[in-house]
């Protein structure tokens, strides 16, 4: 293996490492690094001095962050995950553990499945009540 081989393995060593942090903890940043150092390898590759594979490097970076990073970012700002509560907004539900206002306990059937509740009043076993929103996994119901 010649010397001018060694720097363009540095680069592709620090590409392929900072390939393997974005895949761990995608942070929209690492991607960058890794793409600028494949550039820089390449350039080291075809015999360009240190200077060029640092400035090829670094205009990479800056150059991709600048212009690819806004339309990741674009592209991964869905709606995300709905979540499954507000999927039971307005519908009907059972008190199975009588609902205490006061401390906020209380669980309630609601197609099926059994979830935590809390109401602003008290609520007996039995009693029909509609849900009228929900604080994370908590549903809000009313008597109706």
């Amino acid at each position: 293996m010649q010397l001018f081989e060694w720097p363009a393995l540095a680069w592709l060593a620090l590409a392929i490492v900072a390939a393997i942090v974005e895949i761990s903890s995608p942070h929209f940043g690492s991607v960058f690094v890794s793409a600028a150092a494949l550039v820089a390898a390449a350039v080291a590759a075809s015999s360009g001095g240190a200077l060029l594979q640092v400035v090829t490097f670094a205009f990479v970076i800056v150059g991709s962050f600048a212009v690819l990073r806004p339309w990741f970012v674009a592209r991964a700002g869905g709606r995300g995950i709905p979540s499954r509560t507000q999927q039971l907004v307005g519908r009907d539900a059972v008190v199975t553990h009588e609902i205490d206002s006061t401390t906020g306990v209380g669980r309630v059937n609601v197609g099926g499945e059994d979830w935590a509740a809390r109401s602003a009043g008290t609520l007996t076993i039995g009693t029909r009540v509609r849900v009228t929103g929900a604080d994370g996994i908590v549903l809000e119901v009313t008597r109706t």
